[in-house]
């Protein structure tokens, strides 16, 4: 063969299939960046071992970002920039797993319960067997097109009682950091994304893999408990004459030894009957319900911000008695241990 002859192109059929798992991440209006990032963040890293074909280790996933709309739009932000998706809604059609990340612009979505034109359009091109992700508000995205109907799904704790009157049809729970029903999979708020993704990335292809890609994004592989443990609790209060506000506010100085339901009402100068029905109409809840809450929210907050204190300690100034009572109240409500709690929050 002589030298300076030019050699023949390879066929399509001779060039090696991209067998790569294909996510399509979903951008929208009022897209939130860094939920929009995560999983090419989370996923572009995951590699296997390198052995001599890939010195570097294989890419597992094929990621790309589009938009509802015509490649090269231009998309807000929940920031002062705007982002720009080099696909439209047609990369949805080959997508293994699609991935809707948080927005911000849903007001039209929250007044009539579905989502625009468009963003419908999109998702009616998502293949079937394809797997839904949602990161944070992207369930309401979801959930307006009919797709986590009779699933199991959640969504940030700022929202869940908006979701759950605006899609009582979802099973919501509210207090996990993320949901996996099968081929559905929806986080809680913010960095539960990342939290998914890693669940993804493990339930794919194992543990070593997922650690490798956590340990490369300096986050922790798993989380322990829910996002119960991240839910502000304030005291309900209320006012005027007949109120309950002022006998809730004594009980709170006395967690340890709390008075009965027959002490409280005649300090506010009620009957048992109406005490217990005004103690509900304010709260929602009833005395016992509202007393372990306060006393989990004592305890807490001591967690958080006296670490000289023991476990044991912690249990009887929060008025749970003991360490074990306390570890069942804590892993009950928040999904955590009272050591685990004061590891994230204690300062």
């Amino acid at each position: 063969m002589c030298k300076d002859r030019a050699m023949p192109a390879p066929s399509e059929s001779s060039r090696p299939i991209d067998s790569r798992h294909r996510v399509a991440v979903l951008a929208l209006p009022g897209v939130i960046p860094f939920e929009l990032g995560i999983p090419s963040r989370v996923f572009d890293s995951a590699r296997l071992e390198p052995d001599a074909g890939h010195p570097n280790g294989r890419k597992l996933y094929r990621v790309a970002t589009c938009s509802p709309y015509p490649p090269g739009t231009p998309l807000s932000t929940s920031t002062d920039f705007r982002v720009v998706a080099d696909h439209g809604p047609e990369l949805l059609e080959e997508a293994d797993t699609v991935i809707v990340p948080a927005t911000y612009e849903l007001e039209d979505l929250f007044e009539n319960r579905t989502a625009p034109p468009e963003w419908a359009a999109a998702l009616s091109r998502i293949r079937p067997g394809a797997r839904l992700v949602s990161i944070c508000t992207g369930a309401f995205v979801l959930a307006a097109a009919g797709l986590l109907d009779g699933r199991r799904a959640t969504t940030h704790w700022m929202h869940t009682d908006l979701f759950a009157r605006l899609f009582p049809q979802v099973l919501l729970d509210p207090d996990v950091l993320f949901v996996d029903d099968g081929d559905v999979l929806t986080s809680a708020g913010v960095a539960s994304g990342m939290d998914l993704c890693l669940y993804v990335l493990r339930r794919d292809h194992g543990s070593a893999v997922a650690n490798s890609v956590a340990r490369r994004c300096v986050v922790p592989p798993w989380r322990d408990g829910g996002q119960a443990q991240y839910v502000e609790r304030p005291v309900p209060e209320a006012a005027g004459s007949g109120s309950t506000a002022e006998a809730r506010a004594w009980v709170l100085t006395r967690l340890e030894q709390p008075p009965g339901l027959r002490e409280l009402a005649e300090r506010a100068h009620l009957s048992v009957r109406t005490f217990t029905r005004r103690f509900r109409s304010e709260t929602g809840m009833s005395y016992g319900e509202w007393l372990a809450g306060q006393r989990l929210e004592r305890a807490r907050e001591l967690l958080e911000r006296r670490d000289g204190l023991t476990v044991e300690q912690v249990a009887r100034e929060a008025g749970f008695g003991t360490g074990a009572s306390l570890r069942k109240h804590m892993s009950a409500s928040l999904r955590v241990s009272p050591a685990q709690y004061r590891r994230t929050f204690g300062t």
